[in-house]
């Protein structure tokens, strides 16, 4: 299995929030005065991008921390033949 996770230093995402932001049209922070553009897609596509090879995908995070985002992928190990 292959992991990859990228981490940041931004403002976290809430707990109540953190599976929501894998779905379309979600985002952490859905209010009038939210600072950040976005459709709210791009983890959802990513999410099912990454489960229709194997993997999956998940975040952790705590406000005022930052986030760490995961995701595997299975690897598959392929015997090269000798000459015959």
């Amino acid at each position: 299995e292959f992991v990859v996770s990228v981490a940041d230093t931004g403002p976290g995402i809430a707990p109540a929030d953190q599976q929501k932001i894998f779905e379309e049209f979600q985002q952490a922070d859905s209010s009038s005065t939210r600072r950040k553009g976005g459709t709210g897609l791009g983890l959802s596509i990513a999410k099912r991008i990454i489960e229709l090879h194997g993997g999956r995908i998940w975040v952790e995070s705590s406000l005022g921390k930052g986030s760490t985002f995961s995701f595997t992928l299975p690897m598959r190990v392929e015997r090269q033949m000798g000459a015959t």
